[in-house]
């Protein structure tokens, strides 16, 4: 997965509470066996029957950072629904409140979650909705997030700060020992299962 250290987009504000996963990604769209090609899944109902839908609109296409309402991700464990917002595009998800798993998740999976009060939150909708061009940052060197002069911390624990800044997931977090892993499978005996790595 990409490192992650600074970054800086336009934002898309998804007036919505209670967003859940399928509402993010429905069921219909989870047949692919591969972790890619979910964008076109992404809000699809939402992106079908409403036309003013914000990600209908042009003023927001190539927004990298999406503002939700608070309980966003809640209902099933779906990763689906973290790689439709990566696909789509999205480096980060601003909201008062995530649900766990899916915050657990996006954070696995390289996209941030970042947790700013619900008062911060609606005055970013407010700011986006006036300059869609506004350029929000997110510094995860920092742990802050700044737009138009504002400047406002967020928590992040310091291992998950470390996997992110350094881009590595679960896989790429065993591969940093494969020396390791090669001298215990070699100091095992013969008739033993081996594992190549």
């Amino acid at each position: 997965m990409d490192r992650f250290t600074v970054h800086s987009g336009t934002a898309i504000p998804l007036r919505r509470s209670n967003v859940d996963t399928d509402q993010i990604i429905p069921a219909v769209y989870l047949k692919r066996v591969t972790r890619s090609g979910f964008e076109d899944g992404l809000f699809s109902a939402w992106r079908t029957n409403e036309p003013d839908f914000v990600l209908n609109q042009p003023a927001y296409r190539g927004a990298t950072v999406l503002v939700a309402g608070p309980d966003f991700g809640t209902g099933s464990s779906r990763e689906h629904a973290v790689w439709a917002l990566l696909d789509y595009g999205f480096k980060v998800v601003i909201s008062p409140r995530f649900a766990d798993i899916f915050r657990g998740n996006s954070l696995k999976a390289g996209l941030l979650t970042v947790e700013l009060p619900e008062k911060i939150v609606q005055r970013l909708w407010e700011d986006v909705e006036q300059d869609p061009n506004l350029q929000v940052t997110v510094d995860l060197v920092e742990r802050q997030v700044r737009w138009s002069g504002e400047t406002h911390d967020f928590a992040l624990d310091d291992y998950t700060r470390w996997r992110l800044m350094e881009g590595l997931d679960d896989i790429g977090l065993t591969l940093r020992h494969t020396d390791a892993v090669d001298a215990y499978e070699a100091s095992r005996k013969p008739w033993l299962p081996a594992v190549a790595v």
